[in-house]
């Protein structure tokens, strides 16, 4: 979607960058490997995201699962703005200081940037802790006193969440996703499937929910700064770096900005169907944003990846290995992602009907969403390669025109369409930030996504899953048999067709570079 995350760890600073990509060299091997732990942490966060979203709504039904999915989503717009785009700046900033200090300007890196995200959250958390009107008005279906007691509960939890983000974007600049995904893809979305579960069987409650969601975010800010502290050690650099204080503010302040447009992208839809719909559609919506989630869990896990790997290799003026990386990045991103949304826009009743009864009215959103995801996953990360280049001002007005769209349509759809018109809104937006960050990338940093193997992936990835899924559909309607057979004929197709066209695909390109370890980036 337009939001959304990290490579190989490295026990000493790396060497200067040039050679550290190129066709197949350190910078891909080293994304390959951090794209394949950052693929299983996502496939981990969605399966563990969704079973939370079934339980939730299992326990409370769509009203009360939409009481408390409106309460996150608040809570991760705020938490996502008031780390200040510092997070991000992290990223960039302090891979490239291990590639020209070998980590020596990081301590001020942190000091420059924890300090004013922890005095933001805690001056947030103040306000809501203070303003009881505001839980009437994105809670109206609670009672007055229990809608007060939810949001008061977020706000508490509010500092200590966004200054584990901004810590964990530090981790990711050293180049290793190990933090990242185990705090953020498999500790925190377990521990919330664990301390669900048993709050359903015995007293479910809106409440007690919130809390089961809300309380491993403490357990990730201390894994958080425990594993900067362990990469801080191992990374002392030398030598006195220069001040970056406004350097670092300058690329951070526009990223803070459309960070929160990012993050409401995903969340607005469920906020407007609370508000101006009801709690029934803002639980669905919430099922159906979790699906168009896990589907581009793939593209997640190698923007882990290729964050810092692109930083670091623009730093060494490797023009050549950064593109090379973003091509392969998504031409695998295309190939092994536009099949899952395909399936979702066949299917839409049927794999909602996962999330219990009454969940197949947002069917018609779903595939609206799927369609709309075959842009976002076919121009791969364009936006990290925006960022990562620099250009946080070029992001933001892209990502602050989608927000607009986005915003502007769910304010008129929602009530007159609920679910679709949120869908439709968010399709919107999808579909503008991308495409714009893909024309940005591509005619003003020169980042080409197109090639011979890009279109091999598209044609085999559409024509082995689109003819027999939708074929299927055809004879037997939107029915688990239908979709079971469907997805059965489409793997055995498509795992052909790869084999079959690997050398133009560049299996072996991608695969070998799993087992390449670069002296600077071994993980």
């Amino acid at each position: 979607m337009t939001a959304i995350r990290p490579a190989g760890s490295g026990g000493r600073p790396a060497p200067p960058a040039a050679g550290a990509a190129g066709a197949g060299g350190r910078g891909v091997g080293s994304t390959a490997r951090g794209s394949m732990f950052g693929l299983a942490g996502s496939a981990a966060n969605a399966l563990f995201g969704f079973v939370l979203v079934a339980v939730i709504t299992h326990g409370l039904g769509a009203r009360g699962a939409g009481a408390v999915f409106t309460g996150v989503a608040a809570f991760t717009i705020l938490s996502n703005a008031l780390k200040l785009g510092a997070d991000t700046a992290l990223v960039r900033f302090v891979s490239r200081d291990l590639e020209l200090s070998g980590g020596a300007g990081v301590p001020a890196l942190l000091r420059i940037s924890v300090l004013p995200t922890l005095l933001a959250s805690t001056t947030g958390a103040a306000v809501l802790l203070c303003s009881p009107g505001l839980a009437g008005l994105l809670l109206p279906e609670l009672d007055p006193g229990q809608a007060a007691a939810l949001i008061r509960l977020f706000a508490v939890f509010l500092p200590v969440t966004t200054v584990a983000l901004v810590l964990l974007g530090a981790t990711r600049g050293y180049g290793s996703v190990v933090p990242f995904v185990g705090v953020e893809q498999i500790g925190k979305p377990a521990l919330r499937v664990l301390l669900a579960v048993p709050l359903v069987l015995v007293a479910p409650s809106v409440t007690g929910l919130s809390v089961a969601w809300l309380a491993p975010g403490v357990l990730g800010a201390v894994a958080a700064g425990v594993s900067l502290r362990r990469s801080r050690r191992t990374h002392p650099g030398s030598g006195q770096p220069p001040s970056r204080v406004r350097e670092f503010w300058a690329f951070a302040g526009p990223r803070a900005v459309s960070s929160v447009f990012d993050i409401a992208a995903v969340w607005i839809g469920v906020i407007l169907l609370s508000v101006l719909g009801t709690g029934t559609d803002a639980g669905i919506y919430t099922a159906i944003g979790r699906l168009v989630t896990a589907g581009s869990l793939l593209q997640l896990a190698i923007r882990l990846a290729v964050a810092p790997q692109i930083s670091r290799l623009l730093a060494g003026d490797d023009r050549h290995g950064a593109r090379h990386l973003h091509r392969l990045s998504t031409r695998w991103i295309a190939l092994f992602s536009w099949p899952v949304f395909l399936v979702l826009a066949a299917f839409p009743r049927t794999v909602l009907s996962l999330f219990g009864p009454g969940f197949g009215g947002g069917a018609a959103g779903l595939v609206v969403l799927a369609a709309a995801c075959l842009v976002n996953v076919g121009v791969g990360n364009a936006q990290t390669v925006i960022l990562m280049a620099g250009r946080s001002v070029w992001n933001l007005v892209v990502a602050g025109s989608a927000f607009v769209v986005q915003l502007g349509s769910g304010i008129w759809l929602v009530p007159r369409y609920g679910v679709l018109g949120a869908a439709v809104s968010w399709g919107l937006a999808i579909v503008v930030d991308n495409g714009a960050s893909a024309l940005l990338a591509r005619y003003r940093l020169g980042f080409r996504t197109v090639d011979r193997g890009y279109r091999c992936a598209a044609v085999l990835g559409v024509v082995t899953v689109a003819l027999p899924v939708f074929a299927l559909r055809t004879l037997f309607g939107d029915t688990v048999p239908g979709a079971l057979l469907g997805i059965v004929l489409a793997i055995g197709a498509f795992c052909a067709a790869v084999w079959r066209y690997r050398l133009p695909l560049g299996v072996g390109e991608f695969f070998g570079a799993l087992r390449k370890r670069g002296s600077g980036n071994s993980p």
